[in-house]
């Protein structure tokens, strides 16, 4: 099986050296480069073509967003997750308007970052606990107003109510009992019913619908 290939960002050799340990240890991942700056990180993306970018989200010489913006523009098939020491609002939604599949903390689990990779590079996304819900509560009920129209059947409904609680496809597929061609048939024409963008979307979707109550503190679970 061909290793994920991954791009580390960040301007602290330190950060750096700790990610790539972490990525090169899970045996289905490998760090095939690393940049310092925003302006480092698009052009090893442009010769690398990673699979997946850990992006830091404040560097000298282009930050993390703009850098962020430019690789999901130019390259369609790679993804990027944004990692930051802070949770800050404004970050996270930069993040996501640049196209970013998934905003972690940096003082997340190594195991929760590896699967992020895993995650994201299969087409999910992935955010902290704690920024999730806040994600939710800033947009809940102005982010999509065309949705509440757009008509679900039963199974749609069940998958984008897994959605909604943070469940990866792996764990839709094993709740619902479905096979994971299935499962993406379910998401793909939730995305198209409820024109929504991204996986993000989805979840608030769920919210707007009713299937998921608001949170009230942070759960166990990211964004699957």
């Amino acid at each position: 099986m061909t290793a994920v290939r991954v791009l580390v960002v960040d301007d602290q050799p330190l950060m750096r050296h700790s990610l790539r340990l972490i990525v090169d240890g899970a045996s289905d991942l490998e760090v095939v480069g690393e940049a310092d700056t925003g302006e480092g990180a698009v052009a090893q993306a442009a010769e690398l073509r990673p699979d997946v970018v850990l992006m830091d989200i404040r560097m000298p010489g282009g930050d993390g967003i703009e850098a962020t913006r430019r690789i999901t523009s130019d390259l369609p098939g790679t993804r990027v997750v944004v990692l930051s020491m802070f949770e800050l609002d404004e970050y996270v939604h930069a993040a996501l308007q640049a196209g970013a599949s998934g905003f972690l903390l940096k003082d997340a689990e190594p195991d929760r970052l590896v699967d992020a990779v895993r995650r994201t590079h299969f087409g999910e996304s992935l955010f902290a606990p704690s920024i999730l819900n806040r994600l939710v509560e800033h947009y809940l009920g102005r982010s999509m107003p065309k949705a509440t129209s757009a008509q679900l059947t039963d199974r749609e409904a069940e998958v984008l109510t897994l959605i909604g609680r943070g469940l990866s496809n792996e764990e839709i597929t094993r709740t619902l009992t479905i096979s994971m061609g299935t499962a993406k048939t379910h998401i793909g024409n939730l995305l198209a019913k409820l024109q929504a963008r991204d996986r993000a979307q989805l979840v608030i979707a769920a919210y707007n619908r009713g299937l998921v109550k608001p949170p009230r503190h942070p759960g166990p679970t990211g964004l699957g």
